[in-house]
């Protein structure tokens, strides 16, 4: 497969602790193991999706010394039931081919049957000295406390907002594409605390557009999120209390097939802004950091409206209509009954 065929969480995917970012509660840990040549026989890495989780595991099977040839990695979700697990069972008593460790990486370890899990228990708790498992799962909660006190536990933390904007940023630059600072923060938006999903977001945009540049409306409609005109009517129409134009607003993201789940955040997202502008003058650089400058002065130019109908009370109702907005088969309802309460 060519680089230019190679989807881009692949092709910049971290190939050593250095390039790993936003973990380095983990990293430091594992390198300090290393060194101390302390290695642990089970570590267990959870967190949510896309944060890196098996290429940390890769890392630091590389780290150890183990080749390709003696790193095992089994998907869990495919290979759950006992059967499986009893012939990992016997593999690991072979020696490895040419490095001092086998290591196997278990994705979605949570996924294996109950028996699976017993089976697994055994070779946790006493693996030959050559082995080493590294267990990944995006629900820690699902596993048995048995598993957990065999293994050392590791949590990934989800990238900030700030950490996936540069890397879209940097990766857009990388591959000759200029995106926007708004436009990466909307990626970065988009991409709910993964880095794997940032990456596919960027690389859509990056095919998806007719030129090299990537602005942040021509991004809005390639990925489903809502133009900056459509949030500016949504939100003049719940500051004056004008039913007409919120209800305009809500059709129009409908008809562009827009995320209402990624619509509704945008909205809390500058609704907060206003709020904490009024309360907090001094912090305006702060406040409006993720905000392109035209929308950061039309922020302020809302924050300091007479009778408007932003407040504490209207973001409190927003944040259940966000919440209730992937509960409903129609999104748009939760936005609809929102607006028509501001109004009345």
């Amino acid at each position: 497969m060519t680089s230019e065929t190679l989807a881009l969480y692949r092709k910049y995917r971290p190939q050593s602790f250095k390039e790993v970012l936003d973990q380095d509660h983990i990293v430091g840990v594992l390198e300090g193991a290393i060194q101390k040549e302390q290695i642990p026989h089970a570590i267990l890495f959870s967190g949510t999706r896309g944060t890196g989780k098996t290429t940390l595991a890769r890392i630091f099977a590389k780290e150890i010394g183990t080749s390709d040839l003696d790193l095992y990695e089994i998907d869990a979700a495919s290979n759950r039931g006992i059967d499986d697990i009893r012939e990992l069972k016997e593999a690991v008593y072979a020696l490895p081919y040419e490095s001092k460790y086998k290591v196997y990486i278990i994705d979605e370890v949570h996924m294996l049957t109950k028996e699976a899990f017993n089976a697994l228990l055994k070779t946790l708790e006493e693996p030959p000295a050559h082995v080493v498992f590294i267990l990944a799962t995006t629900e820690a909660d699902k596993l048995l406390d048995t598993i957990l006190s065999r293994c050392q536990v590791f949590t990934l933390h989800s990238p900030s907002r700030e950490v996936l904007a540069k890397v879209v940023s940097d990766v857009a630059k990388k591959e000759g594409f200029k995106l926007d600072k708004s436009a990466a923060d909307l990626i970065a938006l988009s991409a709910d605390g993964s880095f794997r999903d940032a990456l596919g977001v960027i690389q859509k945009v990056i095919l998806a557009s007719g030129d090299t540049i990537g602005e942040i409306d021509e991004v809005a409609s390639i990925i489903g999120a809502p133009k900056s005109n459509s949030l500016k009517a949504m939100i003049e129409a719940l500051s004056a209390r004008d039913l007409e134009k919120g209800m305009s607003a809500i059709e129009e993201v409908v008809e562009e097939q827009v995320n209402m789940k990624l619509f509704s955040r945008l909205l809390l997202e500058r609704v907060r802004a206003v709020i904490l502008l009024r309360n907090l003058p001094g912090q305006e650089n702060k406040i409006l950091s993720h905000f392109g400058s035209e929308e950061a002065d039309y922020i302020e130019v809302l924050a300091k409206e007479e009778g408007s109908a932003i407040n504490s009370h209207l973001l409190l109702k927003l944040l259940d209509a966000s919440m209730l907005i992937p509960k409903v088969n129609t999104p748009r309802i939760p936005l609809e009954l929102l607006l028509l309460d501001v109004c009345e």
